[in-house]
């Protein structure tokens, strides 16, 4: 995935946060990063070299001037139309499993991860 965002200047984490952005349309920051699952300084390094590139705005939410509200710009846009179809990667992973194994796989997945993340609050 790397090799093929690399000539656009992208890493995978920046491509999920456009991949996001473009498909459900502007997002509080904090929101995204409970979507995307990402540490907030995590988030943070990615949005601020997103916002560099000229490919994310950055502004503050109407609803809390506290959080920061994401969006495409028209750079971003028309970056994401141009950027190549990654779907091979998926086909390559999961291609002809069987879709209730996947379902399976990920509820699984992400209890375990629920469980690690309670874990880690007690401490």
């Amino acid at each position: 995935m790397d090799a093929t965002l690399r000539p656009y200047d992208l890493g995978s984490t920046q491509w999920y946060v456009l991949w996001h952005l473009a498909n459900f349309g502007p997002t509080v920051q904090r929101d995204l990063g409970r979507a995307l699952e990402l540490e907030r300084a995590t988030l943070s390094g990615i949005v601020t070299t997103l916002v560099r590139k000229t490919l994310v705005e950055q502004t503050s939410s109407g609803e809390d001037q506290r959080q920061r509200l994401l969006t495409l710009t028209v750079a971003g846009e028309t970056l994401w139309r141009e950027l190549p179809d990654l779907s091979f990667i998926h086909d390559a992973a999961f291609g002809g499993i069987d879709e209730a194994d996947l379902a399976t796989t990920v509820r699984v997945l992400q209890l375990a991860t629920e469980r690690l993340q309670n874990l880690l609050r007690k401490e």
